[in-house]
Order: structure tokens, then sequence, then C-alpha cells
């Protein structure tokens, strides 16, 4: 058998390359077994972090008060009833606890910025026109026409001091740091029916949920679900968001809106409303 002599005539050359080939494994290595396990553990320490964080939320959604009704607006030069836009709203108080964490007034559970954005609302039908914005308290339970908010998002001015209180402007949004008074808006289906005429024979109409009924607008037309985000950063420049969701029925088993109004309350508890502190 014959057999072959084999030698490195280049011994140099062939370290160099046995050490560029060693490196390159090693970085392949690296990159596809050590940095994913590392990413891996940097994202379960992260949400570790994050959930021990958020175990015990500093602002909640502590109750939610809904009033719903609707009216007519008479567009007729002559007052006669004989040209009415149709409209349903409902006014929302949103009330936020930022004590039963934190007891004392602090840096952390204080707020120094407050805005909504991310409106989204979602029904049944396209009949009207649809739209979310801030509403004084001054007017709630009372109709009033709004506009949609600038570029979809509603910002608070943060009142902070008793002066600033006492030149405060209902027609703008406004929150007190303490979180002491409630986020106050409204929502409008506006122009649901137009050119809307009372009947013969005929002299009153209903200025309230009844004109629904009258004008055989359908409940499950208006229904509507209402989701938005509220943010909410701190005097510590910390962030916080939670993420509402709202469902509006306007029926019930006794008629619901059609008997004139609707006044709902809901106290929430739970973690489900607490909000979620941003990294």
């Amino acid at each position: 058998m014959k057999k072959f002599d084999f030698r490195i005539k280049n011994v140099k050359l062939a370290f160099a390359i046995l050490i560029i080939f060693a490196f390159i494994t090693f970085i392949l290595y690296y990159i596809f077994v050590l940095s994913s396990s590392s990413a891996k553990n940097r994202f379960a320490n992260q949400m570790i972090e994050i959930s021990d964080e958020n175990e015990n939320s500093i602002f909640n959604i502590q109750k939610i008060l809904l009033y719903s009704s609707a009216t007519a607006v008479d567009k007729s030069e002559d007052q006669s009833l004989k040209n009415m836009s149709i409209s349903q709203y409902t006014d929302l108080s949103i009330y936020i606890d930022n004590t039963s964490y934190i007891t004392d007034l602090t840096n952390e559970n204080t707020v120094k910025e407050l805005y909504i954005d991310n409106i989204v609302i979602n029904s049944n039908s396209d009949i009207g026109s649809k739209l979310l914005n801030y509403k004084s308290p001054l007017s709630f339970g009372k109709y009033n026409d709004i506009e949609s908010p600038e570029n979809n998002r509603i910002d608070f001015n943060i009142i902070n001091t008793n002066s600033e209180n006492e030149n405060r402007d209902y027609s703008k949004p406004s929150f007190y740091t303490d979180c002491s008074n409630p986020i106050t808006l409204g929502y409008l289906n506006k122009d649901l029916l137009t050119n809307y005429s009372v009947s013969e024979g005929s002299s009153t109409v209903s200025f309230n949920g009844k004109i629904l009924q009258e004008t055989n607008i359908n409940l499950e037309d208006v229904n509507y679900t209402v989701n938005f985000k509220i943010h909410i950063v701190n005097n510590l420049n910390q962030k916080f968001v939670y993420d509402m969701s709202i469902n509006v029925n306007l029926n019930d088993d006794n008629g619901g809106i059609y008997n004139g109004y609707i006044y709902r309350g809901r106290t929430t508890s739970g973690s489900e409303y607490g909000f979620f502190k941003e990294f």
C-alpha cells in the first residue's frame, strides 16, 4: 500500500487560517447561542421588573358615571319644528384614585401631565356622526354641541394651586394634580336623523331620549363602544397608561333611553383597573 507523506509547507499560514476559523466559529456561537440566551434572560428580567413595579398601582380607575339621553335641535327659521336634527349623547365622569397605595400626596402620586389619545368608536351602524371630546362638568347631563378633538387627542391643563383653581376656565380640559376631580367627557352621535318634522296634529316633541322612539330609531343601531388611552405623567416624570373600554347599551328591560334618559354608575375594583407603569 502506498503511503502519503502529508506535510504543511507554510505553518504560519495554516496557523493563521486556524485562528480565523476559530474566531468565526466563536462569533457564530455567540450570535446564535449566547446572544439569544442573554436576550431571553434580559427579557425575562425586564418582565419580572415590570410585574413587580405594577403589582401595586399608584393610579387606579375608581368610578365611572354615565348619563345618556338625546335631543332634537330645531333648525327651522320660525322654530316651527319642521326641520329638526336628532342627536344622541352620553356624558362620562371618570374618577381616578391615587391614594390606595400611597396615602399621602407625594411627587409619585400627583399628576404633572394628563392626556387622552387613540380614541376609537365602534357601533353597529354608521348612522350619524360620532365623536368624543372634553365636556365641562358644569354641563354634565345637558346637551352641548362638541367638536372632534384636534389630532384625536385631548390635553388637560393641570391645576396645582388654589389660585389656579380660582381662574379655572371650565370650557377647557382641566384636571387637579391631586386627582380630586373627575375626567369629564362628552360622547355625541350627531345628526342621527335630519330634516325631521313633527307630524300634523302634534305640537310637541320630546327633547330627551324619548325622541329616539318617536322617530323610530332602533337602539341597537346607536349602541356603541368607545376605546381610548388615558396617559398620566407624575411629578417624578414617570409615565402611566390605562386602556379604557366602555360599552354603552342604551336599552334595558324597562325601555332604556326610550324613557327619557339613563343614568348609570360603576364602582371599579381589581388589578384590571390599575394604570400600567411604562418603561
